[in-house]
């Protein structure tokens, strides 16, 4: 039986796509078999991320309508054998998709995956809880702002609603420099904030955006490392977290911060 965990922020523009596609990368890296299904019907990426939109023949709409099979949907990584994507509609057909159709989708693809992972839209109207719905297990992914941090309490307690068995949180976008000198919020007063354990802490990285923007993946640096210990802490339960201040600490740190600053 797969865990199902669906990934979710309340607020749009947190990076939880990219966050989802790299999560599911490294996950079938470890040699899981592991399937990443859009549910932001109408607003999907995910094909644009995972760099397969001109192999997308059908989506999790034409599964719902029975137009054809699961796996006929799904779409194989180039460079992963073991990772699938199963996109979404690029237009909203108002066919009326409810959190059952989505959890009757994934009944289909239980036995053969170790990992679904869904990517769940932003806001916490319908097409949140299509994707909640069939989950066990929830990601909330947050930046350190106060913006994000407001909306993902929101989320935390429409959780509570739902058949959610476990809650972890993803910080991303942590710019070392900027939490060093004090500009963002530290990460142990998000974590109490929200009160939900720490699963992984991604640095804001360039590469992540040139990389999605032609769709790529990340394949080495800070980010790389980052995804590769938040997939070991949801696969094994360690705690290890990505030092995202490493590299400002020190004398050549705070040279480095204050370049950075005028760059």
């Amino acid at each position: 039986m797969a865990r199902k965990i669906v990934l979710t922020s309340g607020k749009g523009g947190v990076g939880k796509t990219t966050v989802c596609a790299n999560l599911g990368i490294n996950l079938a890296k470890l040699g899981f078999r592991v399937v990443i299904i859009d549910v932001d019907i109408g607003l999907n990426n995910l094909d644009v991320v995972m760099g397969i939109e001109d192999r997308v023949v059908f989506d999790i709409t034409d599964v719902v309508m029975g137009k054809c099979r699961a796996k006929q949907a799904l779409v194989q990584d180039k460079k992963v054998s073991s990772l699938y994507i199963m996109p979404s509609a690029h237009a909203y057909n108002k066919v009326n998709i409810l959190g059952e159709h989505i959890k009757n989708v994934l009944s289909m693809l239980d036995a053969s995956f170790d990992y679904i992972l869904i990517d769940c839209p932003a806001g916490v109207e319908a097409g949140f809880h299509r994707a909640v719905f069939p989950a066990n297990e929830a990601l909330i992914v947050v930046t350190p702002h106060i913006s994000s941090i407001r909306d993902a309490n929101k989320v935390v307690n429409l959780l509570d609603e739902y058949n959610i068995e476990s809650k972890g949180l993803i910080i991303n976008r942590m710019r070392g420099d900027l939490l060093l000198d004090g500009q963002l919020l530290n990460i142990e007063n998000i974590v109490k904030a929200l009160n939900l354990p720490l699963l992984g802490v991604i640095p804001e990285d360039d590469e992540i955006g040139s990389s999605c923007s032609v769709g790529g993946r990340m394949q080495s640096g800070e980010s790389a490392r980052a995804f590769t210990l938040l997939s070991e802490n949801i696969h094994n339960g360690s705690k290890k977290i990505f030092d995202c201040t490493y590299k400002y600490r020190g004398l050549m740190g705070y040279l480095r911060r204050n370049i950075k600053k005028r760059v």
